[in-house]
């Protein structure tokens, strides 16, 4: 009399909740650990040591799907092979063999370098107990084990966590090297498993007020150093930090005034051109006078650029508690916007702003180049004068 099959039913794999295996048939079992965690197990003797190959979490893997794998391991056994040795996916196979692999892929896209570097830095250490597993094995029980320690304690840092897992886990199973649901996907799934994540109190990026930035940019002129003049260029620019510490000269026409960022160091994805004010050309043919790199700020290290966080060490040895490098962007913005009579378009076209309206994106093809000149001049005027009262903003034409 032959054994019977199929015992279980979805409804039934939902429900059950008693701590042990419950079989299905031929060798299949739901496996209930004490904690309530719910896999698939296929159990079989090779050379006479009992194995138990695992087919994933019951939440990420359906029953038919179960079966089908448990078939497939039957029919491995019944030509001689080992279910488990076939099922080890060949090279590049482990998440963190995948995960190295969708880093370099990746990077050529990220226009700041320390992307790379986070993404390597949270997919090796915090999320180490992946590394070694096979994507095709990873459960939703082990994504969970590197979220919760992080979870409650650090939202911010378990959001980008987890989103970077999915992210790799997706790659995997376009590579095909997984199947079935992504165990790391949060909206219908890991949202019923964890504690709504806090909304966030992000606020935005300390700012001086623009009253404040002549009496500062007079004692930032008067400290000589490669980092008080890169933070001064990128001031008097508006430009991200990142554009100005990764500029090489190659970019810069001297001659007209203007310097052109590639696309491919623009977080907007476009070629930006930006006018040069009579001090920021002052500010770069000194540093050209003395170059000894292809980097308009080379950095300690050959090949590599002033470190972002020399520019942080000069607001803190300025004693400047009310502003970061990038806040000088908002504070150019809320001068623009309150001292001049620029445009809403010429002013977020200075500070590199994508077009968000797409049928005002589709006519505007210029850059508004002139008047964002007229706009860089007033604001370096206004930034090399020691008292803002004292300086009357040029006008723009709208």
């Amino acid at each position: 009399m032959s054994r019977k099959i199929n015992r279980l039913n979805a409804r039934k794999v939902d429900t059950i909740t008693k701590c042990g295996r419950h079989a299905d048939g031929q060798n299949l079992y739901l496996s209930i650990s004490p904690n309530g965690g719910k896999r698939w197990v296929f159990l079989y003797r090779w050379h006479g040591k009992q194995i138990e190959l695992g087919f994933g979490s019951a939440r990420d893997v359906l029953l038919a799907r179960a079966r089908k794998l448990a078939s497939d391991a039957r029919a491995l056994l019944a030509e001689g092979k080992n279910p488990k040795d076939a099922r080890r996916p060949s090279e590049g196979a482990t998440f963190g063999e995948c995960a190295d692999r969708f880093i370099e892929a990746t990077r050529a896209a990220w226009s700041n370098p320390k992307h790379a570097a986070q993404w390597q830095m949270t997919l090796c250490e915090y999320a180490a107990p992946l590394r070694p597993l096979l994507v095709d094995q990873i459960t939703t029980d082990d994504v969970l084990s590197v979220l919760e320690p992080f979870w409650s304690e650090k939202p911010e840092t378990a959001r980008r966590l987890l989103a970077r897992i999915e992210r790799v886990l997706d790659a995997a199973e376009a590579r095909g090297l997984r199947s079935g649901g992504n165990p790391a996907r949060w909206r219908g799934h890991l949202d019923h498993l964890l504690p709504k994540r806090p909304r966030l109190a992000r606020g935005h990026h300390a700012a001086m007020s623009y009253a404040e930035v002549p009496a500062f940019m007079a004692d930032l002129r008067a400290r000589e150093g490669s980092a008080e003049s890169a933070l001064e260029l990128c001031i008097l620019t508006a430009a991200r930090t990142g554009e100005v510490l990764g500029a090489r000269w190659k970019e810069f026409d001297l001659d007209r005034g203007i310097w052109t960022a590639p696309k491919d160091r623009m977080k907007s994805r476009r070629e930006h051109r930006v006018p040069l004010s009579t001090r920021a050309l002052e500010i770069l043919k000194t540093m050209y006078e003395s170059r000894s790199s292809d980097f308009v700020f080379p950095g300690h290290k050959p090949g590599r650029p002033l470190s972002s966080m020399a520019l942080v060490m000069v607001l803190r040895r300025m004693k400047v508690e009310n502003s970061t490098v990038h806040g000088f962007r908002s504070t150019f913005r809320d001068w623009a916007a309150e001292c001049t009579d620029f445009p809403n378009e010429v002013c977020e076209a200075a500070l590199a702003h994508v077009v968000e309206n797409k049928a005002e994106a589709a006519y505007r093809r210029g850059d508004l180049f002139e008047k964002c000149r007229k706009l860089m001049d007033a604001w370096a005027a206004y930034c090399t004068t020691r008292q803002a009262a004292n300086v009357v903003a040029l006008r723009g034409n709208r």
